[in-house]
């Protein structure tokens, strides 16, 4: 196989190996219930240092989705704290009685989303998504780079410098690994970063291509798609080395996302006309069809509580974003936009609508756009 050739996104991964783009049964638009919230007074953190950690306080706990911001007369629970000398020191109260009371080093902004993810676990059991990373591929140099970013936008910086195509990004569960396909040599090879120590290794590197890299839970493998086989087939590849096929179809098998205990995997497969999703055992085996009620479906997400399946669907014209239970339900309309990924919270998503990567609130349907100005923005994925 002539590996020259383009690396296309995974939207379009199925007409590059021949498949036919098919409309979707289109299903209507269902409203999402605003979910209760709990009612929360915050009265700021004080301190020689305390302003610009308390901005990004009351960001993180409006984005958060839980709490309703009152006055403190008629709040259930009460924030405060003060910060100086690179501690903060954060507290939450109900009535007279102290829920949390914690120190947290470091800078205003991180040490102020360590808090909130810390009061989001407490008060509502749901891991937080302050303290969280995202990646996505920016074309503000000209060409497709990788970048990364504070969940709320900030802090972005670019990470690859190829100047050629790095695309389809995935950061390990931590956040201390990043994956993605790079032409470096020329071909699509999947390539794995150490965010920490800068080093970088080309882990897959078969004839024909090698892109769509997914970490597994534990962080030590990843699924991808790999085509040495002459049709693209899913991988599992562990850090290390060593691929073990798990797909044997004549479809065009992309876009693996992980059951949380890493046990199954989900992904597209076109072998029965326009991609539809399927299920699979992560040792391997046949790939079971997911029922989701349209007709082209890519980019599923699964969530980390292990409820709830994203995906892509066609839409219009364009693409929109669908969720449904994974053990039986049907799927729903939550917005438009490409490449939906769970946050940790199970509750949130992010997405890309091609200027902006935005942050959506499933249960509220709130969205809130975190990345823009950089070009066209692509394929976002997230750390938990």
């Amino acid at each position: 196989m002539n590996r020259r050739h383009q690396l296309l996104p995974l939207s379009a991964l199925f007409i590059l190996f021949g498949i036919s783009l098919l409309n979707a049964t289109e299903a209507p638009t269902i409203t999402v219930r605003k979910s209760d919230a709990l009612n929360i007074s915050f009265s700021g953190i004080g301190g020689s240092e305390g302003a610009s950690a308390s901005k990004v306080v009351q960001n993180d706990l409006s984005l958060a989705g839980w709490f309703s911001l009152v006055q403190p007369a008629i709040a259930t629970f009460s924030i405060s704290g003060t910060f100086a000398g690179g501690v903060l020191q954060g507290k939450v109260l109900k009535g007279g009685e102290v829920v949390l009371e914690k120190a947290y080093q470091g800078s205003a902004r991180s040490a102020a989303h360590q808090f909130v993810d810390d009061i989001v676990q407490t008060l509502t059991g749901h891991k937080g998504i302050a303290s969280s990373t995202l990646a996505f591929v920016s074309t503000r140099t000209g060409h497709k780079e990788v970048y990364l970013a504070d969940y709320d936008g900030a802090n972005g910086r670019q990470i690859t410098h190829d100047n050629t195509l790095s695309v389809s990004p995935a950061l390990s569960p931590n956040g201390r690994r990043l994956a993605y396909t790079g032409y470096q040599a020329g071909y699509a090879d999947i390539y794995v970063i150490d965010l920490v120590s800068g080093s970088r290794v080309r882990l897959v590197k078969f004839p024909g291509t090698n892109s769509g890299a997914r970490f597994s839970p534990d962080g030590n493998l990843i699924a991808c798609t790999i085509s040495k086989d002459g049709n693209p087939e899913l991988y599992v590849v562990g850090l290390g080395g060593g691929a073990r096929r798990l797909t044997h179809t004549r479809g065009a098998e992309s876009s693996p996302t992980w059951t949380p205990n890493g046990s199954e995997i989900i992904y597209a497969c076109d072998v029965a006309g326009a991609p539809q999703l399927y299920r699979i055992s992560a040792g391997g085996g046949s790939g079971s069809l997911v029922p989701t009620g349209f007709g082209y479906c890519t980019e599923p997400s699964w969530s980390p509580d292990g409820q709830r399946l994203a995906f892509n669907v066609r839409s219009g014209g364009g693409f929109a974003i669908a969720v449904m239970d994974v053990n039986g339900g049907g799927a729903r309309i939550v917005g438009q936009g490409e490449n939906p990924v769970w946050g940790a919270d199970s509750r949130h998503l992010i997405y890309s609508t091609g200027s902006t990567i935005s942050l959506l609130d499933v249960p509220t349907g709130k969205s809130v756009p975190v990345i823009s100005g950089l070009g066209k923005v692509t394929e976002p994925t997230w750390s938990r």
